[in-house]
């Protein structure tokens, strides 16, 4: 089987907001549609299925099989930009009841 891939998740290695440890394996890494990254706590628990950037919903991000690790290597460059939730409180609330499918 021969694949192309022009396009792949940069699956990034930490939480944006607490600097947890997400390598390719975790199941506790969720994206928004431009692939924030967070780990499940602070993705449901902090930010209410709000992604603090965009206002999107978050998922379960895929983990890139092994067999494809060599190829194309998960990103090693840190993102951590703790938010000041006090600050994003009115942008949780505007979607938080919102489904993302529908902001």
């Amino acid at each position: 089987m021969n694949l192309i891939f022009d396009i792949m998740l940069e699956i990034r290695p930490c939480c944006e907001h607490c600097g947890k440890d997400l390598p390719n394996t975790a199941t506790d890494a969720m994206i928004c549609s431009f692939e924030c990254t967070y780990c499940e706590e602070c993705a449901t628990t902090v930010f209410e299925n709000v992604c603090p950037n965009c206002g999107g919903g978050f998922q379960k991000r895929p983990v890139r099989p092994q067999a494809y690790i060599e190829k194309y290597p998960p990103s090693e460059k840190k993102v951590f930009k703790p938010k000041d939730i006090e600050s994003l409180q009115e942008h949780i609330n505007k979607y938080r009841e919102i489904p993302p499918e529908k902001r």
